[in-house]
């Protein structure tokens, strides 16, 4: 078995091949659906997942390994000029692990960004996002917290939000020890961790606390019963097929667990005026397109800020591929710019 160093040096020559012996690889021709063309290395890379066990058929330990090594072959390198530290939080259940990531470049006045991986509150850790807090962080010049929150089934919901709740309050109130203004933090995730980061900015509203500087959603899952066409057209997309996401849900929630809660889906939330400003990101091939389409929506409908991007030739989880796909990487840094623009105000 070749070297995990190995493994990335051949998937990463393989990616860099012409388009057109990427796609002949993966079975020839393009991959159009829903009035989107796919990515041909994101592709590849599902014709190359075919051949795996899937993850609906594993544990979630076995599914947590397997995905951190799918991952490891197509991640970026960190940004340079990026000082990495490891945290303890106090949480509501003992100690939380997280990473704050510090630019050389830090503007004093950009607020601190707490972010919560991808990963279905099932699977996942603070190695999932590391290149992207690093992108973040220089990118848009303000310090970031990576948070390690607890994972279903094992601590089904709502323990991960309860701590990404307790790191958000942390940050907010020690942001002046990153250099970052004093009582202010921003908030964001990707999948999963945008439905988290959704639902601090809301809990804030219900609790009268002061709201996030910026949300940042990534790809959301806002809506754990959603039944919208993308969840159709897409149902077989990589690397979240429906299937799949029935499997974390199925894990993450209990059987007393209500879909509608605002807690589990902020898409049913109707009081949504007053939430912090949001950059809503979506990829073109996923199941949850349409869900967080709809909720940048209905931001926008209750006078909240937002600015939208859908980026239709990438997947879900695109922002963990910047080492094998270009467009992600690109991408990546566009949405940072755009968190740069919203500490700025510039969002309308």
């Amino acid at each position: 078995m070749p070297s995990a160093q190995t493994q990335r040096f051949i998937a990463h020559t393989l990616l860099s091949l012409p388009t057109p012996l990427l796609r002949l690889m993966a079975g020839g021709g393009v991959v159009y659906q829903g009035g989107r063309t796919l990515d041909p290395r994101i592709q590849f890379l599902a014709a190359q997942a075919r051949g795996l066990p899937p993850m609906p058929s594993l544990s979630p330990e076995a599914a947590r390994q397997a995905s951190a090594a799918g991952l490891a072959l197509v991640a970026g390198e960190p940004e340079p000029g990026v000082r990495v530290e490891s945290l303890s939080i106090d949480g509501p259940d003992g100690p939380i692990l997280a990473r704050a990531y510090r630019p050389e470049t830090q503007d004093a006045a950009a607020p601190l960004m707490v972010w919560a991986h991808m990963g279905g509150g099932v699977i996942g850790d603070l190695e999932t996002s590391h290149v992207f807090c690093t992108i973040l962080a220089r990118c848009a010049r303000g310090p970031v917290i990576s948070v390690d929150y607890r994972l279903a089934p094992e601590h089904r919901f709502p323990a991960g939000l309860e701590d990404v709740l307790a790191a958000y309050r942390w940050a907010r109130d020690h942001a002046g020890e990153f250099g970052a203004p004093e009582g202010r933090a921003a908030i964001g995730g990707d999948s999963m961790g945008g439905g988290f980061a959704a639902i601090v900015c809301q809990e804030m509203k219900r609790k009268g606390e002061p709201q996030p500087a910026l949300q940042l959603l990534l790809y959301p899952c806002v809506d754990v019963a959603c039944q919208s066409a993308s969840m159709t057209t897409y149902a077989d997309a990589y690397p979240l097929t429906r299937t799949m996401m029935d499997w974390f849900v199925d894990h993450y929630m209990g059987p007393q667990d209500d879909p509608a809660d605002p807690r589990l889906s902020p898409l049913a939330e109707q009081e949504l005026a007053g939430l912090a400003p949001a950059v809503v990101v979506t990829a073109g091939f996923d199941p949850l397109v349409d869900q967080g389409e709809a909720y940048a929506r209905k931001l926008k409908a209750a006078g909240v800020p937002v600015a939208y991007r859908c980026y239709d030739g990438l997947s879900h989880g695109f922002v963990a591929f910047t080492g094998a796909v270009p467009c992600a990487d690109v991408a990546c840094r566009e949405v940072a710019g755009l968190v740069r623009e919203g500490f700025e105000g510039r969002i309308a």
